[in-house]
Order: C-alpha cells, then structure tokens, then sequence
C-alpha cells in the first residue's frame, strides 16, 4: 500500500513526458492586442488552429485534432449556454477556463488509467481598451497563465503558445522587446510573424538559447514563407459590430508583409 503514492507520481511524470513529446512539433501561435483588436497568428499546411469561441472570445491550439475539437465544442457548448441563460455580455473567459475547462483537463489528466487531453490552448478576450484584453494560456494539466500584472510580472499585452517552453520563453522575450499595443495592425502582423519565426526556429534547433539576429530571423521567415500558409484571425475591438471575429486569408496578408 505504502507503494501506491509513488507509482501514481510515477505515472504522472511518465505522462507529462509523453504530452510533451507529443505536442513539441507543434506550430507556434502568436496573440497580439493592438490598437483596433486582438490578431492571432501561426503558419502551417495541415489543419485549422485558430477559431472562434464566442461574442468577444477567440482560441488557438496545438495538439491532436480530435481533442481539440472536442475542447472547443465544449467551449462553445458552455459559453453558448452561459449566453442563453444570462446574456452574451455575462459570457466570461476566466469563468469559461478557471471553472469549466482548466477542471475537465485537470481530471482527465490526473486519471492515469484514462487518457489525456493533449493539447495546448490560447485564449483571448477582446477589451473596450487594449488595457482590457484578456489572454489565458491552458495547459494539458489544466495550468493555467495569465497576462496580468502580478509581483514578479508586468502585465503583457500579448500571449503566445509553442510545443516547448523554451520557445515560448524566446518568443516572448522578443514580444517584450518588440511590441506595442498601441500600434496598427500592419506592426501587429509583422511582429507577429517575427515572433512566430523565433519560435519556430528554436524548436527545430533545441539548444537556442538567445534570440537570433534580425537578418537570421527574416531569412528563415522568407523561407517558410515560401512553403507554407498563413493562417490568422481578428477579434475586433468595435462595439458596433454584431460580430467581433474574423478570419484572415493568407492571399489577404500577403501584399501586407511585403510592404
């Protein structure tokens, strides 16, 4: 009986470091407020990654499709019902994610003879200001981070979300450095791309551990460019819109990165 504790933390750690392996190929993603909304941003090929969840409320996610599709139906499925029940503007992200589904994930993944969720998720909340947007970042565990100020933290305008944390922290770091909520959106998809560039750069070479320089960074970025599409959405900060999203095409954003 003594055993039983230590095979459970066994089987747990056993578990982090297969999610892990599983979700470090994974497309880095970048949310960026700005002066007129929220943009996210990634690149790839294969599948969708980033969508709408409600009103005012977008996602993005790495991971495996299914589990995926199934974290954002009951996304929707309980902002849906939050809406109907109360009203649209009642609809929370932090009670969405810290009441419902940091919970689900948390449970499924403390269940060892039960499988995971495997996936990695970014929300957003659009604001009346820039100073007003939420960002939650969820992990498999149900962990969840925040963009708010806290004693050790700054508050960010910005979140992001990659297979590894150490090209999370890269991606960030230049984020800090880079971006400006105030700006327009054009400086918001350029940054954006940058920052996804960064980031997947570092998970194809592991031992990064200081961001590349900007030539570096923008050669790699015309190169994948050149091989794959981007895929982007909106959340718009206007209150006269009766919808707040907006998908972005890659023929769309393309005259824009060039100018």
């Amino acid at each position: 009986m003594i055993e039983e504790p230590y095979r459970w933390v066994e089987a747990i750690a056993n578990r982090r470091e297969y999610i892990e392996a599983q979700l470090a190929p994974g497309s880095p993603i970048a949310a960026l407020g700005y002066g007129a909304g929220i943009l996210f941003l990634t690149l790839g090929q294969r599948r969708q990654k980033i969508f709408e969840v409600y009103d005012r409320i977008a996602m993005g996610a790495i991971g495996h499709p299914g589990d995926i599709e199934r974290l954002r139906m009951a996304a929707i499925e309980l902002a849906s019902t939050e809406g109907f029940t109360r009203s649209a503007a009642d609809v929370s992200l932090r009670r969405l994610v810290h009441y419902s589904l940091s919970p689900l994930m948390k449970g499924a993944f403390e269940q060892v003879y039960g499988a995971p969720y495997l996936a990695r998720m970014l929300f957003a909340e659009i604001g009346e200001r820039p100073a007003d947007d939420l960002f939650l970042r969820l992990e498999y565990d149900g962990e969840i981070a925040t963009n708010g100020a806290t004693f050790s933290q700054a508050r960010q305008d910005f979140a992001v979300l990659s297979g590894t944390g150490q090209s999370r922290e890269l991606m960030e770091s230049f984020l800090k450095a880079e971006h400006r909520a105030d700006g327009s959106f054009e400086t918001a998809l350029k940054v954006a791309l940058d920052a996804w560039t960064i980031g997947h750069m570092t998970l194809q070479a592991s031992d990064a551990k200081e961001l590349p320089g900007r030539a570096v960074v923008e050669k790699y970025r015309q190169e994948q460019l050149a091989n794959t599409g981007i895929e982007a959405g909106v959340l718009e900060r206007d209150a006269s819109r009766a919808i707040r999203y907006r998908s972005l095409s890659d023929t769309e954003l393309r005259p824009l990165i060039n100018d």
